[in-house]
């Protein structure tokens, strides 16, 4: 049996912006601390994470605005000039008055001989690296155009960038840039890590996350509610041995139903990870023309086109969509199991054509057990909206294919997020090389596979979408992003599953 570790660690929860605005001073107090206390060590980390990135540059180019991630900006600044390096600080706006713990920080830079200028892009040619602390979580719609203009500047000039807090231009909730957003190499986040941070644009845009409780982490839990939750495959126990005496019989007897005339490869994919994930027994339902193909090199496959309602009676758990197409065979296929599973509940995973069929089929069909595994494009066909829509906010995208469809959905992507409806994961594994065709079908055998075996379907997901993401990530760590094939994965998530 799978086991998630019982108590979960600050890193693993995450929030939104507004909950993190609302409790932290609570969370303080709570721990004998002023928001000012926070910011001297919340400018502190920024710094010294600006250290780590480059420990032996001296030239220091800090972005501040006029909100709360100017204090932090202003309190890593002094430290960086207290350690005897050039500073450079630089406001949008620096003849616009600053209220509260943001001026007695900005007051501090200046007592210890600091100035605060006016941006421009010569200052570029003699910085090493930029904090930016241009703008927090508490922005809302569209960036002004002066902000605008210094964050082009910044991205243009290709220098390492640590952003405080959230890269600037950037809508902590849902990842998505307000028009324009810094691209950080580095961002360090505080009290609780963003929702925005971990996924789509979001994920790409902040660079290595470094999260700093700031001393409060604890105490913060305990008043806010975690919105999502991390995935690291860290976290999981991993499966229970199998007894001495088991059999096949005992872990699962699995159809994949896809690979339709021309399309083999697909449900090859799928079929051959679920074996590796350790599936008891695995039979494909494929078109007559792709049997010689599906079968060829890997005779544990039980390959079949025909007898299809013999193959859903023998059936443990069900995988349709890989290479299934959309047809008529691949419609006629797709409307006989969707209603045998109506009929008879069986776990099941719907993936590729299979949810492009339903994203058209009039009549809905509601399955237990289901899990839908949309990339963006399919997740818009099946709420009818853009792949820019779902792209903008894929926490909500995922959440509406959960509820419209009953299922419990992985959104894959950038930080792949799992939705059962109630609660959401997303998961921190994955590189871009995993962006090519096929990976997906590898993660529907691996996900059914699971199935099979007895998992539930929240910890099926959970498992499986950690388990393929770091696959991906120890065959490009050993061999490069570029070139990496959904087929590599497979001994590795061999490895991982039996870990």
């Amino acid at each position: 049996m799978l086991e998630k570790n019982a108590s979960l660690s600050l890193t693993q929860k995450l929030y939104r912006a507004d909950q993190v605005r609302q409790h932290e001073k609570q969370a303080a107090e709570a721990m004998g601390l002023d928001l000012y206390a926070l910011m001297q060590r919340a400018g502190k980390a920024v710094f010294e994470q600006s250290v780590q990135l480059l420990p032996n540059i001296d030239n220091y180019l800090v972005l501040v605005g006029v909100g709360h991630n100017a204090g932090d900006g202003y309190v890593a600044a002094l430290h960086a000039v207290k350690a005897g390096k050039n500073v450079v600080l630089c406001a949008v706006e620096p003849d616009r008055e600053v209220q509260g713990d943001v001026a007695k920080a900005r007051e501090a830079f200046e007592q210890n001989g600091g100035k605060v200028e006016h941006f421009s892009s010569e200052l570029l040619d003699k910085a090493e690296v930029v904090i930016d602390a241009l703008l927090g979580t508490g922005i809302n719609g569209v960036i002004r155009a002066e902000f605008a203009e210094v964050i082009d500047t910044i991205n243009d000039s290709k220098l390492p960038v640590v952003s405080v807090d959230i890269p600037s231009g950037l809508c902590g909730d849902t990842g998505e840039s307000l028009g324009r957003c810094i691209q950080a190499d580095v961002t360090v986040t505080f009290v609780g890590i963003k929702l925005g941070l971990t996924t789509g644009a979001g994920k790409q845009f902040c660079g290595k996350l470094v999260f700093e409780d700031l001393g409060i982490g604890k105490a913060f839990a305990k008043i806010a509610r975690s919105d999502a939750t991390a995935l690291d495959i860290k976290h999981f126990k991993g499966l229970a041995p199998r007894p001495v005496n088991t059999h096949k019989g005992n872990h699962g007897r699995l159809l994949c139903i896809g690979g339709n005339a021309g399309m083999s490869g697909a449900i090859r994919l799928a079929s051959e990870s679920a074996l590796r994930t350790g599936a008891g027994m695995v039979k494909v339902f494929a078109h007559q023309n792709s049997l010689v193909q599906i079968s060829a090199g890997r005779p544990e496959l039980m390959v079949i086109s025909d007898g299809l309602d013999e193959a859903l009676e023998w059936a443990s758990c069900i995988a349709i969509g890989p290479g299934l197409g959309t047809d008529a065979w691949a419609k006629g296929v797709f409307d006989k199991v969707m209603d045998y599973c109506q009929h008879h509940p069986k776990p099941i995973v719907v993936d590729a054509d299979a949810l492009n069929l339903k994203a058209v089929n009039t009549r809905f069909v509601s399955l237990s057990d289901c899990i839908i595994t949309p990339h963006s494009g399919e997740a818009a066909r099946l709420l009818n909206v853009s792949i820019e829509d779902v792209e903008s906010n894929r926490f909500n995208f995922a959440r509406q294919c959960a509820e419209r469809y009953d299922a419990t959905c992985v959104l894959k992507g950038a930080g792949s997020i799992v939705d059962n409806q109630q609660h959401s994961w997303v998961c921190r594994h994955g590189n871009p090389g995993m962006a090519t065709a096929g990976m997906g079908d590898v993660l529907t055998g691996v996900l059914s596979s699971l199935l099979a075996q007895g998992l539930t379907t929240d910890m099926a997901c959970q498992f499986g979408v950690s388990i393929h993401a770091k696959a991906g990530d120890i065959i490009a760590e050993k061999y490069g992003q570029r070139g990496l094939l959904p087929s590599d994965l497979f001994e590795t998530i061999r490895v991982l599953v039996n870990e």
